[in-house]
């Protein structure tokens, strides 16, 4: 296939035959073949999400134009999705096909899919063991499963905002019952999600939030992406929350500034008046 001349080692097609072979691992026979296939599903996983990460949704749909029907199998198989490895790497790769800004009903559908497994993903550790009375209960609630788990995630980024609020402007200006580590731990679930629109909330809270440490509490990482989905206008966040990222990572301000050069160099302007709405949008 096109995809293995493209990338050797990327063997797609083995994979989707295996997905598709193994269904969601109802058999005692299927179950012992995922497990025994898991580790070499994780690298494959890694360098699907290296390939795509660097290509582009169009690109990445073009060269795989099956990733859709791999991905969606591998999200439902219970015991891929119980790998804590290949659960995030999924993650990482539905959040590669996104489309920031959809160009037509295709990208608005499939960015919809796209949500529908992310949730499915964050919540499926609490609810697989029950599906069938959890299903019971969804209906009754008169929600589909998609748009209850879309519920499901605002109400986990609201949670997470009024805990990290509550904390941040406690009475005795305290430290409270957040610890470093957790919210360290946040902002790295953030990461494949960053431009998911519900989760701005929660971007903007951490980026404000200092806690009670002398120490960067938010990982680097998280920094780092936050910072690459604002140059590219992937997200929109206040000017708070942006000062405040590059006034605590200020590699991310380094990236920005030499952004805004690039983009004065790079373009046609034919004005002063041009050169000071780019320079006002950039927030340098």
């Amino acid at each position: 296939m096109a995809q293995d001349a493209t990338v050797p080692k990327l063997n797609f097609r083995y994979w989707l035959d295996k997905a598709i072979e193994w269904g969601q691992a109802t058999t005692l026979e299927s179950q012992k073949d995922v497990c025994l296939h898991l580790p070499q599903l994780q690298e494959f996983l890694h360098q699907l999400y290296e390939t795509i990460k660097h290509s582009g949704s169009t690109v990445a749909i073009q060269q795989f134009p099956l990733i859709g029907q791999l991905l969606g199998r591998l999200c439902w198989n219970p015991f891929v999705i119980g790998y804590d490895e290949s659960q995030k790497t999924l993650m990482w790769c539905l959040c590669c096909l996104y489309s920031s800004e959809p160009q037509n009903a295709v990208e608005l559908k499939a960015n919809s899919w796209i949500r529908s497994l992310l949730c499915h993903l964050l919540s499926s550790s609490k609810w697989e063991s029950n599906e069938a009375e959890t299903s019971t209960f969804i209906s009754a609630l008169g929600y589909t499963s998609a748009d209850y788990y879309c519920h499901l995630v605002k109400n986990m980024v609201v949670s997470l905002v009024t805990e990290l609020r509550e904390n941040r402007f406690n009475g005795l200006n305290i430290q409270g019952s957040i610890s470093a580590s957790r919210v360290n731990a946040v902002s790295l679930f953030c990461v494949p999600l960053i431009t998911l629109p519900d989760l701005t909330p929660l971007l903007e809270t951490l980026l404000l939030y200092h806690g009670g440490s002398s120490k960067e509490i938010l990982s680097s990482e998280f920094l780092e992406a936050v910072n690459e989905a604002f140059l590219k206008k992937k997200i929109s966040l206040p000017e708070s929350a942006v000062f405040s990222l590059w006034l605590r990572h200020l590699s991310s301000l380094e990236k920005a500034t030499l952004h805004l050069l690039d983009q004065l160099f790079s373009i046609q302007l034919n004005s002063l008046e041009e050169v000071a709405c780019v320079m006002k949008d950039s927030l340098l």
